[in-house]
């Protein structure tokens, strides 16, 4: 297999990077990823930036508090209208660092696959996701008929489609913030359907894609999970109907994944 970061200077010291982070209601679970955060990305030039919808949003405390204690920590407050999608937009266009990571607050799985992100951006990717469902990848935790529809749409678009990557469904991305505006034109997904269409679109536009493996712990530190099935699955219906149309079979792009040390061609 190909190998191109074999024999490379590692340049993570060298990344530029804002991490995004939409909540709605998040106390003990955004508190703890913050410090967590802090402790993995210690050595770079990195920002935070939490983005809330509602002035009566209990995380706003919790953010004011940290921001105190480390100001590269930010409050952003989305004007652009409720939603997942809104927040992304919100939150990149407050953003200051050349590279976009989307993440969540309740999941500390993607902790561990920081770093293997910046490997594949290191070796020339630029848009990144996490995966579930390859190599090493795990889901732990939350709602198992969510794990089941997850797991079977991705392994299903695989077969009837060239979608490249394969969980296509995590919400954590990662990306140059030069790439944002066409990875989302037009999208008005519901939740976080919108980094399902970011994928389409990044394949659709001949981006080099990567992916690192995850063990996904869901709400590891508590609270009460958003997840719903009827409106998951009519949300990102339309996008998988939408990668058959036009991802059709047959045109499989290279995706590039960490193995160990190395990344390699899949």
């Amino acid at each position: 297999m190909e190998d191109p970061y074999f024999g490379r200077k590692h340049k993570n010291t060298e990344l530029h990077i804002s991490i995004v982070i939409p909540v709605r209601d998040e106390v003990l679970n955004l508190k703890v990823m913050l410090r967590l955060l802090e402790a993995v990305l210690v050595d770079l030039d990195y920002e935070i930036l939490v983005i809330v919808d509602r002035e009566e949003d209990t995380s706003i405390p919790v953010v004011d508090e940290e921001s105190q204690r480390n100001a590269r920590i930010r409050l952003v407050r989305n004007q652009l209208g409720v939603g997942i999608a809104n927040a992304f937009r919100a939150g990149v266009e407050e953003a200051r660092k050349e590279w976009i990571l989307i993440f969540a607050a309740d999941e500390a799985g993607p902790l561990i696959s920081i770093f293997d992100m910046f490997k594949l951006v290191d070796a020339g990717c630029r848009f990144i996701s996490v995966t579930r469902y390859d190599l090493e990848g795990r889901r732990l935790g939350g709602s198992w008929i969510g794990h089941l529809f997850s797991w079977s749409a991705n392994r299903l678009l695989h077969y009837i489609s060239s979608l490249g990557l394969s969980d296509a469904t995590s919400g954590i991305k990662m990306f140059r913030r030069d790439d944002f505006h066409f990875l989302t034109e037009g999208a008005n997904s519901i939740g976080w359907a919108i980094a399902f269409e970011m994928t389409i679109n990044a394949q659709k536009a001949g981006l080099t894609l990567g992916e690192a493996s995850v063990i996904s712990v869901d709400r590891l530190f508590g609270g009460k999970s958003t997840f719903r099935l009827v409106p998951w699955v009519l949300g990102y219906m339309k996008y998988f109907i939408m990668a058959i149309k036009e991802l059709p079979p047959g045109n499989r792009p290279r995706i590039y994944q960490v193995v160990g040390d190395r990344v390699v061609q899949k």
